[in-house]
């Protein structure tokens, strides 16, 4: 069998592929280690997964894209990515500077930890740092160091915020790989039992930080996109051919279908100022304030926003569309009905 094309640097060295995840995290830990931010190139030229397709001088639209798409995705996470204009280029995307604000990443102050607690966050630390920072991503900072940022053992623990893929993805790329259906049982919002589905995998593509899958359903004869999240039990991985081909044009059909979706769905929310539900959904991609104060915010998927903001209680109210209302409303009560026997909070 022939081996699979890999990519190639400018210099025609092999350019290894790096795990979203990792990816994210090296950019997360590139901008906690800097107080006056990186600009888009500086990230490009020296961050782990975007610095190996880097070149210098050319043409890099394809990877500002990623960049793009991964800010969003870090944001969608709650990691509070500030963007900062440069003083004496006003207007020039070019000149502007990305950071994390270690402030507004670190506990709340009325967090504390007791001695015991503390041990095992010292234990963890010190297993994260021999995962965390070393190789690719010891290597990147010191590259940034030479870019006058500063890092230090404080930014072990951020990476563990970082979503990991869910359990189908390993199975649904090998198959990818291997061009073969899969079986699986797939449990749809609002539905009791999960259904078997036999499907051709297309493409697994990662939207708004969830991962879905593109694929041909052999019962319904159509394509079908779904959420792994959403996948109940193993991913048989069969040795029947798959009737439908991968292709790189497929993935971004299907991310250019959910972008589609999530342009056209609009959430109206009333959020109470100062909470957590503030700090969180304004950062979200496409958040808008307006003057009273209430936030539009564009989703994907109905349920999960439902999950999202009934996670949040009091703090925010859904004024729009009627049917998030109910759905988030169903979620509440079935919160209080789940704890009967609770006092009510004075």
């Amino acid at each position: 069998m022939p081996d699979h094309p890999r990519s190639t640097s400018p210099n025609d060295a092999p350019v290894s592929t790096v795990a979203v995840e990792e990816r994210l995290f090296s950019l997360v830990l590139a901008l906690v280690s800097t107080e006056i931010g990186l600009t888009k190139s500086e990230i490009l030229g020296a961050v782990q997964g975007y610095r190996q397709k880097f070149v210098p001088g050319g043409d890099n639209s394809s990877l500002e894209r990623q960049f793009e798409r991964d800010k969003d995705d870090i944001r969608e996470l709650g990691v509070p990515l500030e963007t900062i204009e440069s003083p004496t280029e006003p207007g020039n995307n070019q000149a502007l500077r990305y950071r994390i604000s270690k402030g507004d990443y670190d506990l709340p102050a009325d967090i504390a930890f007791t001695p015991d607690e503390t041990t095992l966050l010292n234990l963890a630390a010190m297993v994260w740092r021999e995962g965390s920072l070393s190789g690719e991503s010891r290597r990147a900072l010191l590259k940034l160091r030479s870019l006058g940022t500063e890092s230090s053992t404080r930014l072990i623990g951020y990476a563990p915020r970082i979503r990991t893929r869910d359990a189908a993805f390993g199975p649904l790329t090998d198959a990818l790989d291997r061009a073969v259906l899969v079986r699986f049982s797939y449990l749809k919002p609002g539905e009791q039992n999960a259904r078997e589905r036999t499907v051709a995998p297309t493409a697994v593509v990662q939207h708004q930080g969830r991962w879905y899958l593109q694929a041909f359903d052999q019962h319904a004869d159509a394509s079908r996109t779904f959420l792994l999240s959403r996948i109940v039990g193993p991913v048989v991985v069969t040795r029947t051919s798959s009737p439908r081909a991968a292709s790189a044009t497929v993935g971004d059909d299907a991310l250019a279908e959910l972008d589609e979706i999530w342009r056209a769905q609009v959430a109206q929310v009333s959020v109470r100022p100062g909470t957590d539900a503030d700090s969180r959904l304004t950062q979200r991609r496409g958040s808008i304030r307006h003057a009273d104060g209430s936030i539009a915010l564009h989703y994907t998927d109905l349920a999960l926003m439902a999950d999202e903001l009934s996670a949040f209680g009091p703090e925010v109210v859904v004024m729009s569309p009627p049917v998030l209302m109910s759905a988030v409303r169903d979620r509440l009560s079935n919160i209080v009905a789940s704890h009967p026997d609770e006092p009510d909070a004075a």
